[in-house]
């Protein structure tokens, strides 16, 4: 079977990157949950650090913690009204791998005449990080080796 034959099996009303994109699509939504991923958590500082409009902001991050990807903290510093961070929740977290995809593509296809601005490198060897498809045997798969099949 093709792989246009086995997607075209799969029911389009239910597809995982259509309903994946519905809550991470949006413009800005994704370099928001990057910075969080970096550790930048207050408003402010993700207004600063994005240059992105305040409502803007506020509207993805509203976005995000109706979604579950993000937690909202309420924190208050002395003599400050009280204000809210902004956290992964452990869905949230589960965007790394995409998060990973768009920079391995960027990187390979976007970068200019100096090259990438950042690599991911392994904490503990400080050897760069490279996404790999793996089966449930721990096998590597080239994805061209991928084929797809509806569930159930």
């Amino acid at each position: 079977m093709t792989a246009a034959g086995e997607w075209g099996e799969v029911p389009h009303g239910d597809c995982s990157i259509a309903r994946t994109m519905s809550r991470v699509g949006a413009p800005w939504t994704l370099v928001v949950v990057r910075d969080l991923m970096l550790g930048v958590r207050r408003f402010d500082d993700l207004v600063a650090h994005l240059g992105i409009a305040r409502n803007v902001l506020a509207r993805r991050l509203d976005e995000l913690v109706d979604a579950g990807l993000v937690e909202a903290v309420p924190y208050r510093e002395e003599g400050r009204r009280p204000r809210r961070e902004y956290r992964l929740t452990a869905r949230g977290a589960d965007l790394r791998p995409v998060l990973f995809a768009l920079l391995a593509f960027g990187d390979a296809h976007l970068a200019d005449d100096d090259g990438p601005p950042a690599h991911l490198v392994h904490r503990d060897c400080g050897g760069q990080v490279h996404l790999a498809a793996r089966c449930t045997c721990r096998h590597d798969v080239d994805l061209d080796d991928v084929r797809v099949i509806p569930a159930g």
